[in-house]
């Protein structure tokens, strides 16, 4: 029989896969500021991470819903600092995620909230459970900032004088 794990090496293991994730998405945003942004490109990462959500069919992955429901809040939270920094711009009849000298400190900043809530939630509830609500807050946080994305991005293109219409 597999020996599985114990908790505080689940905890590493978590915080080094956040930390690897932190990167890939600061590795992603500065290379997709050299792309023009499209309604596919921001929308694409929360609909693939809405994946996730097929974690809950696990029923010891379940929450109560005022567990999700704060996770969700503290996501919406936690998107405002990348909200605040993200605009677009318009540069030859294309708009661009402009690059932001903040993001990577609002990144490593959350990053660190994240490990000290992760530490603190994990004593209350079990590994999975603890998974399940980062999870939530994280939904929270990248839907969020997604759409307020999508927003400025659809605002920016209704402003386009050369846009085609028809």
């Amino acid at each position: 029989m597999p020996v599985l794990p114990s908790s505080l090496n689940l905890h590493v293991l978590s915080t080094v896969g956040f930390m690897c994730m932190a990167l890939i998405v600061f590795l992603m945003r500065a290379r997709a500021a050299k792309r023009p942004a499209t309604v596919k490109r921001i929308l694409m990462p929360p609909i693939g991470m809405s994946t996730g959500f097929l974690m809950f069919l696990v029923p010891e992955t379940h929450i109560p819903l005022s567990f999700a429901l704060v996770a969700f809040l503290v996501g919406i939270m936690f998107s405002l600092p990348l909200i605040r920094t993200t605009r677009m711009e318009v540069v030859n009849e294309h708009v661009y995620v402009k690059p932001s000298k903040a993001f990577p400190l609002i990144l490593f900043g959350l990053l660190v909230i994240r490990i000290v809530l992760h530490d603190y939630v994990q004593h209350y509830i079990s590994v999975l459970q603890t998974a399940s609500v980062f999870f939530i807050l994280a939904f929270g946080m990248l839907g969020t900032w997604r759409f307020a994305m999508y927003c400025q991005f659809r605002k920016l293109e209704r402003q386009r004088p050369w846009r085609v219409t028809g």
